[in-house]
């Protein structure tokens, strides 16, 4: 596992605690901006997990 897999993961997990708080005071602005950190992160996470293939592969 990569910093990228980790780093993602984590914005993932912020942004859907962002959401859901958004949800809990009714406060679209912060919906929205927890939704694009969940994005981030798995746009993040995937790019580990290509970077770890690639590494993978070049072992082989």
């Amino acid at each position: 596992m990569n910093k990228n897999q980790v780093a993602g993961a984590v914005k993932d997990a912020a942004g859907k605690v962002q959401q859901k708080v958004g949800e809990a005071v009714n406060s679209p602005e912060q919906q929205a901006k927890g939704i694009a950190k969940q994005v981030e992160g798995k746009t993040q996470k995937a790019a580990g997990h290509v970077q770890e293939a690639v590494k993978d592969a070049a072992k082989q």
